[in-house]
């Protein structure tokens, strides 16, 4: 198995292509070995000291290190890891995560914020290793979370503010501003 590396904007985070399935849909993020109980995957990769948190996309994975830990040290061991773990033969994940998308309880202008996040946003943020989960829309504010190489990322306040609050407000007059669920 080749397993590809990249870079992301986010200096702290990896991210690994393995050249199959990850996700396959929908998106999956553990902060901590206890948080990875569904995720085989991402359990096998917190055995390794210094791993922050795993992020798991359509066909990639983010892995960001703790701040004290050298990618020089840890990448051998996640490459590792994740060939194991293919090897193995177990699933990625157990339990399915649900997504965000557009419910048939949302309203239009949330329906209009899902599609455009969805079609517009999610596959830019994808390429740098992330994702954006909507949480709400509420009197011309839209919230959202940033995961895997976005969160933390020193861009992503401007990825959040220049670049998706713009696009919304370009397509739905309705929103005034975009927020992240962190503030």
């Amino acid at each position: 198995m080749f397993i590809q590396t990249e870079d992301t904007p986010n200096p702290a985070t990896l991210k690994f292509i393995p050249g199959a399935d990850v996700m396959g849909t929908g998106t999956a993020e553990f902060t901590s070995a206890d948080d990875a109980k569904s995720s085989a995957l991402a359990r096998r990769l917190f055995q390794i000291d210094g791993i922050a948190s795993v992020f798991l996309g359509s066909d990639f994975l983010a892995v960001t290190k703790a701040e004290t830990s050298d990618w020089f040290a840890l990448k051998p061991s996640i490459l590792a890891g994740i060939m194991e773990h293919y090897a193995s033969g177990l699933p990625v994940i157990e339990a399915a995560k649900t997504d965000d998308s557009a419910d048939e309880d949302d309203d239009e202008i949330v329906s209009q914020i899902k599609h455009l996040l969805d079609t517009r946003v999610r596959p830019a943020v994808a390429m740098d290793g992330g994702d954006i989960v909507f949480h709400d829309f509420d009197d011309g504010v839209v919230t959202l979370t940033m995961q895997g190489a976005c969160a933390g990322c020193p861009s992503s306040t401007a990825t959040l503010k220049m670049g998706i609050e713009n696009m919304l407000r370009h397509y739905i007059p309705e929103v005034r501003e975009v927020r992240s669920a962190d503030m």
